[in-house]
């Protein structure tokens, strides 16, 4: 974690805190280096620690990067805050659609709820959210950020009170991934009084939502518990008429107390657990373009038995010491399991021959037989459906501790920020293929029970240490935020094989990579007055390498230059960036058509330019009853290969030198508009995502190769009965705009549909 101090005004400085975890030894040790900064702060000169002592503190989140808006307008580096106003605004559940609302950020859907999102930062690659640091509560939360970083596991963006997305020099904080940046997502917080929210809506695809909260608290004692359940019986359609749809059971909570009140040195405690579940007939397989245009809607009949089953916990104590007004020690334990099963069809054979399904839908006409087996239009032999069972279990835990240390000497103010991290994670992966055969109306039959384990048998570990030094230093107008981290990471590979389901180690097979890097990073910030300031940085990119021996890590240099400025009322920031890549790495993932080995490949040298654009303006008068308030968000993403190669398992084709990243359109944008009174609220947002390309290329995209573009508008309401009590409504894709989403996993898939959502909310 960490937190900055802002000075506002001469008497007043913003505390805003943020969490930093790690191991017992090193606690020790750090605690012994802030006691010798406390005794030195006592050698500072009267005046300058009287002007401290009078400075009004205010906590704002001990699990925040920023806190609030203009903190994250201060930074030396690109920050975006969505407040808990924004995120009620249209209470989505789907996070696809709360940040696209954020420039500088990509994202593809997959499934139209956004139960698993594709998501990039800067042009970083957008499978499974794999290349950007995601955290909660200042904690790593992708299931296995080292060794298995794609984040099939993505918490719940309904219970979320805030979220923060950091780009540019400052994200080396906020490791492993430093190239595009850091998402983190900010739960319930503990109230100080006793309170509570109950919220009920119900719409389109029986679709339904139960969202609970109630808290208290004193100086000394504080408490938050939640609960949220939410589902959908699907938009798509099988031939059987089966569900399509999903369910997901949220539970939080929190507990917070204040040891030792009347110490001089000031010490708490939180306590956090969290659990999740779902279960959703989700599938990987998409449609045919053909099929695709005579029905988007429809699921082929082969899809019928596929399942997804989750659950998650969270665990984090938080130990939180204030040895001055100065000098704040804040240390986080923490441990996530994660265990997923997505039953799922995976290939088909005929005479003998099998494929898989993502070649089978590049080309129906070819694979003509194949093809007959998925859409069930005939009698196939026994065993020619394989369902493969991607049974995987994960763990991840750690301990991270955060020091900070500021002082204001002269006309100067300093803050030293130092924070460590040890870290363990590990997915497991127990798999096996059932076989099926199906009949010409569409019914599957179980033709071979397969044993547990005989598909993929093996254990993926990662090791990691990280530490970083930051430096920040405001002198009149100018900000300086130099920074350094370090990662000393060793990942690992056991595999037991495919014949041996009891692990004997009879056959074991292992592999081991070790990596050791620094990442340093500068940023600066110059304001010319209250209305414009210039910032700029420049810092060094990295992602993990896979487990295969001597690989090497993701590396690149990434600058920005942007500024803030207030023009007559409009509000806004203007950022260019540049990511040189000299090793980009690629991920074979079945989520893009792979094989799901995980294993990276190389992808040389790529340059990723372009620019962010941010407006926001109020036409209400400030003394007016009603706000109108209007925002505008654009982002430009350019890409370019500088070499020429043939990517793994030919995922991005044949790539030639010049050619464009695959998944990441040039072109997005996102409009908002509101009217805000005492009695209601009206909320219409509209979004533009440009056409992108499947496989890497140049010029116009084959039609085989593109997912078009697409504008979709949401609309909410909330009309205030009293107080405490008002009516939601909100619909989604108000135009019915039927679009592909993406060709991903296998096949076209669709976006959300027309939807219509009506409900209650209760404040307590």
């Amino acid at each position: 974690m960490y937190y900055e101090v802002l000075y506002l005004h001469p008497k007043n400085k913003l505390f805003i805190i943020n969490l930093n975890k790690m191991k017992k030894g090193i606690i020790i040790l750090t605690a012994l280096f802030t006691v010798v900064l406390t005794a030195q702060e006592k050698k500072k000169e009267k005046g300058s620690l009287d002007s401290i002592q009078k400075l009004d503190e205010i906590i704002i989140s001990t699990a925040a990067i920023f806190g609030n808006k203009y903190v994250a307008k201060h930074r030396t580096g690109s920050a975006y805050y969505l407040s808990p106003a924004e995120l009620q605004k249209f209470s989505f559940t789907d996070v696809n659609r709360v940040l696209r609302s954020v420039p500088g950020v990509t994202i593809y859907e997959e499934d139209g709820f956004g139960l698993r999102p594709n998501i990039s930062l800067r042009g970083t690659s957008p499978e499974r959210s794999s290349k950007i640091t995601l955290m909660e509560d200042g904690v790593l939360i992708a299931p296995a950020p080292y060794s298995a970083s794609s984040a099939y596991y993505f918490p719940t963006i309904a219970r979320m009170e805030a979220v923060e997305v950091l780009k540019g020099s400052s994200q080396v904080q906020y490791g492993p991934f430093t190239t595009g940046g850091a998402i983190n997502m900010i739960s319930a917080q503990i109230p100080t009084e006793f309170g509570g929210k109950v919220r009920a809506s119900y719409g389109s695809f029986n679709s339904n939502q139960l969202h609970a909260k109630i808290g208290g608290g004193n100086k000394n004692f504080g408490y938050v518990l939640e609960y949220l359940n939410y589902g959908s019986d699907g938009f798509k359609t099988l031939p059987s008429g089966k569900n399509t749809g999903f369910n997901k059971n949220d539970i939080v909570a929190k507990f917070g107390v204040n040891l030792f009140p009347n110490a001089t040195v000031q010490q708490s405690l939180e306590f956090k657990f969290q659990y999740s579940d779902e279960e959703g007939n989700e599938t990987y397989l998409g449609l045919s373009e053909q099929d695709f245009k005579t029905n988007p809607f429809a699921r082929y009949a082969s899809s019928n038995e596929d399942k997804m089953t989750t659950d998650h916990t969270q665990y984090m104590l938080t130990h939180k010491v204030d040895f001055s007004k100065n000098v704040r020690l804040t240390t986080t334990a923490y441990q996530n399991n994660f265990a997923r099963n997505w039953y799922k069809l995976n290939d088909v054979t005929f005479n003998g021959t099998k494929k898989g399904i993502a070649s089978i839908l590049e080309d129906p006409t070819t694979n003509a037989d194949y093809f007959n087996i998925v859409n069930g239009s005939v009698n196939s032999a026994a065993d020619a459906i394989g369902v493969k069972a991607n049974n995987r279990k994960y763990y991840s835990t750690g301990i991270q501790t955060k020091l900070d240390y500021h002082w204001y000497k002269g006309n100067v103010f300093h803050d030293l920020e130092v924070g460590l991290r040890y870290h363990y994670d590990e997915e497991d992966r127990f798999q096996w293929v059932d076989k099926y055969s199906i009949s010409n109306a569409g019914v599957m039959s179980l033709t071979t029970d397969a044993i547990e384990g005989t598909d993929a048998n093996r254990v993926s570990s990662a090791k990691a240490f990280a530490s970083y030094v930051t430096y920040k230093v405001k002198y009149n107008n100018w900000t300086f935020t130099p920074g350094v981290r370090y990662e000393n990471i060793t990942l690992q590979r056991e595999d037991y094989g495919k014949n041996d389901v009891t692990r004997t180690g009879a056959n074991l097979s292992t592999r081991e990579n070790s990596v050791g890097v620094f990442i340093p990073g500068m940023g600066a910030n110059y304001k010319f007055n209250n209305d414009f300031s210039l910032f700029a940085g420049v810092h060094k990119g990295f992602s993990p390498p896979g487990n295969q021996d001597g690989q090497e890590p993701e590396e690149s240099i990434n600058y920005e230059l942007g500024t803030r400025f207030n023009l007559g009322g409009i509000k806004g920031e203007f950022v260019g960036f540049f990511n040189d890549y000299s090793n980009l790495l690629g991920s074979d993932l079945a989520a893009t058509g792979g094989t799901g080995s995980l294993d990276q490949f190389n992808a040389g040298e790529v340059n990723v330019s372009g620019f962010e654009l941010l407006l926001n303006y109020n036409f209400a008068k400030k003394d007016a009853k009603i706000s109108l308030p209007i925002s505008f968000g654009y982002t430009f993403t350019n890409t370019e290969f500088q070499n020429s190669f043939g990517s793994a398992n030919d995922l991005w084709g044949t790539v030639t030198a010049g050619d464009e990243l695959p998944y990441i359109p040039k072109h997005q944008f996102n409009a908002g508009f509101s009217v805000e009174h005492a009695d209601f609220e009206i909320n219409l947002n509209g979004r533009f995502n440009g056409e992108f390309r499947t496989l890497a290329g140049t010029g116009n995209i084959p039609d085989a190769e593109r997912v078009d573009s697409n504008f979709i508008v949401d609309v909410s309401g909330k009309y205030f009965i009293n107080k405490k009590l008002s009516v939601t409504a909100n619909v989604i894709n108000l135009l019915d705009n039927t679009y592909a989403a993406s060709r991903v996993p296998a096949g076209l898939r669709p976006g959300h549909p027309f939807g219509i959502y009506g409900g209650l909310e209760f404040k307590f």
